[in-house]
């Protein structure tokens, strides 16, 4: 048996002579297919993702790519960044256009692609611009929570974007209504899917905006493709929808369905008749909770009541409220005591006190020198006041005052 082989240590196009007693070993032939599929190029594949291998943490992703019309399927590998490029809108079973260079794993002969990028065909492909369109108005701000305008309670006026005779202004109009029947509407028919739709919504919305009686305004579309759903995700409609200064409220679709008006909308419905249940409240329900606030009102009003009888009674019942008289009463003999015991002691205390002062009286009496002067004495004073004691104080022909019990006079010193 003979084969030619290129590459390796063999000259291209060399004949390479093998037979059952001379053949080669695994290892030789896996490195020659090895040499080979190297000097392939990359090329572009197409088909369906069967398996995808995210492991936490690993920067390799691993894929299988599938031909359905020939139930072929090869492994692909990537790096983390390539396929976090196309993550949002790509998962197992998505259709995929893959740029990769053929690799040959020689330790298992195993033939595999390196893929260096992964592009989205059909509707991933148009998934993958709105993602990325969804990207680049959020780095601006218009999905921002803080931007997101509050719905009044009950809106006298109501604006109605959908389109004509369809079963979402039906939808909104009948439930509407029947939560609360007073409730006013201001529609504007247009086309909601088509060339002319995203202008006719855009136009909409804006005159709905300017007027002032308008208190909130709803965009609403049933039901349908991604497709038919793409004008509610142009970025014309969005930066319309984020210029209003009227609360708008987006109901697109059904509850899988996730426009970009959603996100710019100050509030989200799930379908038009969720809608009117968040936007108009139920007239019944408002009933029912007012009555149920009143009776809740009227039960802490009666119990703060009975509480303060009980408190008053409870007060009454005190001896000290009543007969408030029997405390002073009781209270009258003791301030009596009290009074006389007081006094007693007061009297005999003014009279030790008159005692000892008539005592004082009569000593100071005895010591007086008027007393000494009673019984004939005199007292001698010189000019300036001083009493003389000794006569050589004195001097002769010296002037002194004589005081005496009943008076004073002048004498004059002899010798």
């Amino acid at each position: 048996m003979t084969s030619v082989v290129s590459g390796g240590r063999y000259p291209r196009g060399m004949a390479l002579n093998t037979s059952a007693q001379t053949p080669l070993p695994v290892g030789e032939v896996s490195r020659l297919i090895g040499g080979w599929i190297d000097r392939l190029g990359a090329v572009w594949v197409e088909g369906q993702i069967t398996q995808l291998s995210r492991r936490p943490g690993a920067g390799v992703v691993f894929l299988t790519l599938r031909d359905p019309s020939h139930d072929i399927s090869i492994s692909v590998t990537c790096y983390r960044q390539v396929f976090d490029a196309v993550a949002d809108v790509v998962s197992e079973g998505a259709r995929v256009v893959v740029h990769a260079k053929p690799e040959w794993y020689a330790p298992r002969g195993q033939l595999s692609l390196r893929a260096t990028e992964i592009r989205p065909v059909g509707i991933g492909e148009l998934l993958a611009r709105l993602e990325q369109l969804k990207k680049s108005l959020a780095a601006e701000g218009l999905f921002a929570p803080e931007r997101k305008k509050a719905l009044p309670f009950l809106p006298q006026l109501i604006g109605l974007v959908c389109g004509r005779a369809s079963a979402a202004e039906r939808d909104v109009l009948e439930n509407a209504r029947h939560r609360w029947p007073a409730v006013r509407f201001e529609v504007r028919n247009v086309a909601v899917q088509g060339v002319h739709a995203v202008p006719q919504v855009v136009q909409a919305v804006k005159e709905l905006d300017e007027l002032g009686e308008v208190d909130v305004i709803i965009v609403a579309r049933g039901g349908g493709s991604v497709e038919d759903l793409l004008p509610f995700s142009d970025e014309q409609l969005v930066r319309a929808v984020a210029e209003c200064r009227t609360p708008v409220v987006s109901a697109i679709g059904h509850e899988p369905d996730n426009p970009l008006l959603d996100h710019v909308a100050d509030l989200r419905a799930s379908t038009p008749t969720d809608a009117a249940k968040k936007v108009v409240p139920d007239v019944g329900e408002e009933y029912e909770r007012v009555r149920l606030l009143r009776d809740r009102a009227r039960r802490c009003v009666e119990a703060l009541v009975e509480r303060e009888e009980r408190g008053l009674a409870h007060a009454l019942a005190r001896p000290s409220i009543e007969d408030p008289h029997r405390m002073i009463d009781e209270r009258a003999d003791h301030v009596a005591s009290l009074t006389d015991r007081s006094r007693r002691t007061l009297r005999h205390l003014l009279d030790r006190a008159d005692s000892e002062l008539t005592h004082t009286h009569a000593r100071v009496v005895a010591l007086s020198p008027a007393a000494t002067l009673k019984r004939g004495y005199a007292v001698l004073q010189k000019e300036d006041g001083h009493a003389v004691r000794d006569p050589a104080e004195v001097t002769a022909q010296e002037t002194l005052r004589a005081r005496v019990s009943e008076g004073e006079f002048s004498v004059r010193v002899d010798a």
